[in-house]
This record gives C-alpha cells, structure tokens and sequence, in this order.
C-alpha cells in the first residue's frame, strides 16, 4: 500500500529570507492525512513562497497555471496532463482556479489512487480564489480535500514570535504586566503582503495599484467574467468608508449606482478575491437563522490595502485624525483575529454583537467554538481606559449568559490588567509579544 507521510522542511526551507507561517503544522497535517489540500488566500500573500520552501524537493512537484505553456497543456488535455504527473511526490498546482477542467480529472485521479490504496498525500493546490467561488472544484473533491486559507503576514509572523493570541486569550492564565509602548503606525505597516513587508525600498502606491490591476484585469474578468471590472473600484471606494459600522446595502448600492444584481455580484467577488470579508452578528445557539437576517460588519483583509483604498497615509491620520484612525485600528485587529482562527486546529467563528440595533451596546468582536463558549473583544485607539469602555462586554455577558468565557478591551496602552470578573484591558503588543 502507498501512503507517504513526508517530513516538512523546518529549517526555513530553501529561500533563506523564508519566514516560518503559523499554518505551518496545519498544512502538514492535512497534506499528510487528506488525499488533496487546496490552500486558497489573497494574491502575493505568499502561498507559492510557502509551499515550495515547506517541502524538500525530493517530495514535491511544483508546477503553476501562471506559466502559459503549462496551463495551456493542462486545458488542451486534461487528463493526460494529470496521468503524466509523479505518482511518488505530492504534485502542487498553483493557481487551480485558472484551469477550471482539470477540477474533475484530478478528482477522477484521486478515486482512482484510493482504489489502489493511494488515499493520501497526492495533491496540493493554491489559488487566490475563496473555494466557494469554485463551485465545481468544492463539489467534486468533497470528502477528499482540506481547505486551508493563508493570509498576508500577521504581527506575530513579523516579529517571529510563533504566538496565537486567540489561543493565548482562551486559555491563558493572564496575569498583570507591564508593555512597552508599541509603534502602532510601523505594526500596521508591516503585518501585510510579504513584498512590501520586507522589501523597505519599494514604492507601496506603485504596488497596490498594480495589484489591483491585475485583479481586475485577470481575476474579475477571466474568474467571475465581470464586464465592467472599473466598477469594482468605485465599489471599494464605498466600502471603505464603512469599516466597523453595520453594512447597509441599500446605501451602497445608492451611493454606486449599482443595481441589487450587480452590487451582490460584485460584493461576492471582493470578498472571494480575499479583498474584503464580512463579519456576521452574533446569535444564540438555539436561534441561528438571525444571523442572516441582521446587518453584517465588513472588512478589508489588508489594513494597508484599505488604507490605499481611503487614499489616505496612515502616518497622518494617525497624527491628525483620530476617528478615521479609530476605525483603521478597529480593521487592523478584526484582520490579525482571522489571521489567528484560521491557524488554529479547533473550529472558532467570528461575529459581531449588536443585541439591538442603534442602542450603542455593541461589542465590536466575538469569538465562538463549537460549544458554543465565547470570548468578547472590544477594540479601543486609547492608551488609558475606565470602567466606561467594559460597559458593551456588561451587556454582551449579561445576554449571552453561560456561553461567556471571556471579555477584553484591546488598547494601545501599556498596561495588561483586570477590570472585573473575567474583564482585562489588553495592550495591542499582546497580539505578538
């Protein structure tokens, strides 16, 4: 019987400059124990960086449907593309999405190497696009594939520090400590797409515009054959002024001109291309159904990203504006929070708690397992704080009952501290440090 299990590389593979990611040991454990893995996340994020330095060469096979000829092999003849890979290495597709016909083949491949007792370890695939917006790859290799999602460096990623600080805030046992002053504006700026994170001399307006040009010019047209890809610029530019407050459709949609077709349309593609994402309200356990039917907070998926799409610098509006910087901080931390669940090995969901809309009792983040418990995060651009900022988490424990675990107010002070019964005023470094 054939059932590789590999051994990942783990001293920083063969780029040097690699830097260790915190999906790390969930991508070897998926590739080692599900016959396909596809790992999905925005573009340059750095999922080919990390699937060819994660592997020895001697286990893996890397092509990319980026190269013109070998996506053009792979959509002449399907499968005599798929027959022709090794059948003793993990053979790693990089951008799937763009050969929609070698969906079904690979699955066909898979149940064939089942049958010989192959089940495991035989493809890895990346792609930037979110699977769902992959109808045909998510149908035909359910119950043969992980799904995994990596995201652009996080702050702990940046300062090398192997920290989850979802998993730290769930079951740590915190105690009361002094930080040192954090600089907020050079976090930010670095926990981000790997290029601009570590290449110092590069021009960040000259690159997000490029970046999202080739969105729009590839994925918006040849992925969700959009036709008029502008308009997802003028899309962005309205959703990025509503970052942190309830997402009202009908506004947008006002305020574009896009119709209720075309707006979901496109809505769907920013949050499929990893631009954006949205944050659904809080329910109880037994009333699930409102989630849908309540207002969502939505996101962008790159503070930096967000911050070219405002057109603004972040330096000044932290100097000089604190409400817009208030919610760019409020950005930052729900980014760094999907960062965090996505690398955990249990399931956790994220929402928002709004028990009744307009009552100024809304805590900004929630954090849910599968038991239903929770953790509250509240997220404050203050360096000092008072029994006022712990009012919303009163409410969201006195509503949610048994389920609550824990409450937090994440600030940019200094000092770790407990503010009550299961209540603690949490410095931003504790993201990292």
């Amino acid at each position: 019987m054939y059932n590789c299990t590999y051994t990942f590389c783990k001293n920083k593979g063969k780029n040097m400059n690699f830097y260790i990611r915190s999906l790390s040991k969930i991508l070897e454990n998926t590739t080692n124990t599900f016959s396909a893995t596809y790992l999905n996340g925005p573009r340059q994020c750095g999922k080919s960086t990390l699937v060819q330095n994660f592997l020895p060469e001697e286990n893996a096979n890397y092509l990319t449907f980026d190269t013109t000829a070998v996506r053009t092999a792979a959509k002449r003849d399907p499968e005599a593309f798929i027959s022709g890979l090794p059948e003793n290495k993990i053979n790693i597709i990089d951008e799937v999405q763009r050969v929609p016909s070698i969906h079904m083949i690979i699955k066909k491949a898979i149940d064939e190497k089942r049958l010989k007792g192959q089940s495991k370890s035989l493809f890895l695939l990346t792609g930037s696009a979110n699977i769902f917006g992959l109808p045909n790859l998510a149908k035909a290799m359910v119950g043969r594939m992980a799904l995994l999602t990596l995201f652009p460096f996080s702050a702990a990623e940046m300062n090398k520090s192997g920290i989850n600080f979802i998993e730290k805030l769930w079951n740590g046992n915190l105690t009361i400590r002094n930080y040192k002053r954090v600089d907020l504006i050079k976090t930010i700026k670095n926990a981000t797409f790997p290029e601009i994170a570590l290449n110092k001399n590069i021009n960040q307006n000259i690159w997000m515009d490029s970046y999202i040009d080739t969105i729009l010019e590839r994925d918006a047209v040849e992925f969700a054959k959009i036709k008029k890809p502008e308009l997802i610029l003028q899309l962005l530019a309205s959703l990025c002024c509503r970052i942190g407050s309830l997402l009202n459709n009908d506004n947008v949609m006002s305020e574009t001109g896009l119709n209720q077709i075309t707006y979901d349309k496109y809505k769907s593609f920013c949050n499929n291309a990893y631009l954006t994402f949205e944050v659904q309200p809080w329910a109880k356990p037994n009333r699930l159904n409102k989630r849908f039917v309540k207002s969502k907070k939505l996101y962008f998926a790159d503070t930096n990203f967000l911050c070219h799409s405002l057109r603004r610098d972040i330096s000044d509006v932290y100097k000089n504006d604190p409400s817009q910087m208030g919610h760019i901080f409020e950005n930052f931390i729900a980014t760094e929070i999907m960062k965090s669940i996505y690398t955990l090995p249990d399931k956790y969901y994220l929402s928002h708690f709004n028990p009744v809309r307009g009552d100024g009792k809304e805590t900004d983040f929630i954090v849910e397992k599968d038991n239903g418990e929770i953790i509250a995060i509240e997220v404050k651009l203050d360096s000092t704080l008072n029994e006022n900022n712990f009012k919303n988490l009163t409410t969201c424990r006195n509503i949610t009952g048994k389920c609550f675990k824990r409450g937090f107010v994440i600030y940019t002070g200094q000092e770790l501290v407990p503010f009550g019964e299961n209540f603690w005023a949490v410095p931003v470094n504790y993201l990292w440090e």
